[in-house]
């Protein structure tokens, strides 16, 4: 495991991405014990899950996280987001520092593949296509893009503001979705090629596209904020949520069920594709950063509290 010392990342950055409320203190993780720090995304590999988080940490559960091991890697700044190929081998993190690292045994060991001049560059999610295309995103637009599999990385200009891109998803046909601050929502439907600005219900921050099927998406935000479109993005229409609070990840079951989280002990959930949300009532009291279905069909939040595994909804 690689550590430096922590620095309460969101609050220096001065932004809400991914955000949480606070970094607990530093712990060192045993063999197999149950991680108690910061985790801020993670990807499930075939029937295994990796995660990462806070001073370069990155974890392996092979058991649908009940118990945990450290994967070997050479960095040291926070890890915001990972992604893995569909060839559950190649996988990618990124984070602060600029800072690109890549897996070719399924996350037991990590390399540093890329690291830009700007050290206050961050990035804040990565999204791997294939084993040889993957895009990553960040604050103050940072954009970056391979079609080689890492051997050279090219940085783009995609919006015409300063805005920190916060979250890519993939819908089911391939179209990339990508959400940021002050209603920044985009599509691509040529792998990143190009983008076309999808209209936003309104102009704060968002932090997901979630696709349901080929024209449903879910957008979640600020204060609690969730719209629903069933054309694409082309209208949106607000989802009722009386818990204001931010909601920083969104994930559809294999059910079909579909649930929220971020702070503040926000935890929803809805049982008709997004029409509707009700309080998830959850044994989990801190902020989420990301939501998994893990290969045994439990609910795994990272976040705040390290890695809870919660029963399915």
């Amino acid at each position: 495991m690689c550590h430096v010392t922590p620095s309460g990342f969101f609050a220096a950055l001065g932004m809400a991405v991914r955000p949480l409320l606070g970094l607990l203190p530093a712990a060192l993780l045993a063999a197999d014990a149950a991680p108690r720090m910061l985790l801020l995304d993670g990807a499930v590999v075939g029937t295994e899950i990796v995660a990462v988080g806070e001073r370069g940490t990155i974890l392996r559960s092979s058991d649908s996280g009940k118990s945990w091991q450290a994967a070997a890697c050479s960095a040291s700044a926070a890890l915001t987001g990972v992604s893995f190929a569909d060839d559950a081998r190649h996988g990618w993190a990124v984070g602060h520092d600029a800072l690109v690292l890549a897996t070719a045994d399924a996350g037991r060991t990590w390399t540093r593949q890329w690291q830009g001049e700007n050290l206050q560059d961050s990035f804040l999610d990565v999204l791997a296509l294939d084993p040889q295309h993957v895009i990553a995103i960040g604050a103050y637009e940072l954009f970056l893009s391979t079609a080689d599999g890492g051997k050279t990385w090219t940085r783009r200009k995609i919006v015409d503001d300063d805005n920190h891109l916060n979250r890519l998803s993939r819908g089911p046909t391939g179209t990339l979705y990508l959400a940021g601050e002050r209603g920044t929502l985009l599509r691509s439907a040529d792998d990143g090629a190009t983008w076309t600005r999808i209209p936003a219900p309104y102009d704060g921050s968002f932090y997901g596209i979630l696709p349901l099927d080929q024209r449903t998406l879910v957008a979640y935000g600020l204060r609690g904020r969730l719209f629903r479109s069933t054309d694409d993005g082309a209208t949106w229409e607000p989802v009722a949520n009386d818990q204001p609070a931010l909601l920083a990840a969104a994930l559809r079951l294999h059910s079909n069920t579909v649930v929220f989280a971020g702070q503040s002990r926000a935890l929803l959930v809805s049982r008709d594709y997004g029409k509707s949300v009700a309080p998830w009532h959850a044994a989990l009291t801190t902020a989420v950063a990301e939501l998994l279905e893990t290969p045994d069909g439990s609910v795994l939040a990272l976040g705040d509290a390290g890695a809870t595994v919660l029963p399915a909804p």
